[in-house]
């Protein structure tokens, strides 16, 4: 399965700090608690395009 790199933004100051790859058929949008450098704790971290 084809895969394609997405980036993952910070849903409260809006920085783009991760990427990773999914499967091109997914339908919802990754939401992923990860640990933002630039609030200093960790948040929800949304897909971007």
């Amino acid at each position: 399965m084809p895969q394609k790199k997405v980036s993952l933004a910070c849903e409260v100051c809006g920085s783009r700090n991760y990427t990773t790859n999914v499967k091109k058929d997914h339908t919802k949008r990754l939401e992923i608690k990860k640990y933002c450098k630039n609030c200093n704790k960790s948040t929800i971290h949304k897909e971007t395009f």
